[in-house]
């Protein structure tokens, strides 16, 4: 019989998990809302993790693979980052052993990674098992983008971290939705192409982000532009501002990978082709089944 594992992926917000065998085939997945700011402290992971086991009914003798922010100062037990110079497929390697009996006997956390460019960093928590997916998968060199709260922007060179940028995409999005000057205006249709593409123009021509964030209040109250279009324009305008970022580095035509949702991955295939750059896009869930395969043991 194969061996199976299950793999956890515990963010701030939400919790996924999904059975795997050898051959990265998914044979039962779950997701709820227990991320690390619902589980309520260090001490109640461990019952937190029995009750998704019990609701899966997965027997406790499974092996346990986390990712995220189980790892962080805030989760379970802090893990260490990784040097960006280690190779994503020694990953397996550098697990940390839950240190409180009895999930100590077969519960591991991995790694994030830590990025350093003289005295400032980069990291993430979370991303790393996507790419390690990714890598074995054959993405072992370009640039993958993997959209989110905290848009993440890793080039590889033959599955190594050469550069890593993150974006707060998502929470900005967020936060200007839930309050603020813009909120009011924040109700509309982000997939709207036209204010869309309307951000992305305005994204590339350079201007800084919080004068052009204004002028979206701006052209709505002074009825130059429609209120209907002001989430998608915000949308197209903070994505599009990773892009002009990115560009910069990036040869014209260059190809990114996205590892994402369907509907973030679609609005991200769209920038890349507004800004000159071919995308191809890969399944988040493929790639983290096959990232968690590695870990099985022979």
């Amino acid at each position: 019989m194969d061996k199976t594992i299950l793999g956890v992926d515990w963010g701030t917000s939400n919790r996924r998990a999904y059975l795997i065998d050898q051959q990265a085939n998914c044979l039962a997945e779950y997701e709820d809302d227990q991320g690390m700011l619902a589980v309520g402290g260090r001490e109640r992971f461990g019952a937190s993790l029995d009750g998704l086991r019990a609701a899966m009914g997965i027997d406790a003798a499974v092996p346990v693979i986390m990712s995220g922010m189980v790892g962080s100062a805030s989760g379970w037990q802090e893990v260490n980052y990784l040097d960006a110079s280690v190779p994503l497929t020694e990953l397996p390697a550098h697990l940390a052993q839950v240190n409180e009996a009895p999930w100590s006997a077969n519960c591991h956390i991995v790694p994030g990674y830590a990025y350093r460019r003289g005295p400032s960093a980069d990291v993430m928590r979370g991303e790393e098992t996507q790419l390690l997916g990714a890598v074995v998968m054959g993405q072992r060199d370009g640039w993958l983008v993997l959209p989110g709260t905290h848009s993440k922007w890793v080039l590889l060179k033959d599955g190594v971290i050469q550069s890593l940028s993150t974006y707060m995409t998502g929470e900005l999005f967020a936060m200007l939705s839930k309050g603020g000057t813009l909120s009011s205006m924040m109700g509309g249709d982000t997939s709207d192409a036209t204010g869309f593409a309307a951000g992305l123009d305005q994204a590339g021509v350079g201007e800084p982000l919080s004068n052009t964030l204004f002028r979206v209040r701006a052209g709505v109250v002074s009825r130059s532009a429609p209120v209907e279009q002001a989430a998608a324009f915000v949308s197209g305008l903070l994505i599009g501002a990773e892009f002009a970022a990115a560009a910069r580095s990036m040869p014209a035509g260059g190809t990114i990978t996205v590892i994402g949702s369907p509907a973030l991955a679609k609005r991200y295939a769209v920038a890349a082709q507004h800004f000159g750059l071919q995308c191809q896009v890969l399944d988040p869930h493929r790639v983290y089944c096959t990232a968690i395969s590695q870990f099985i043991k022979g």
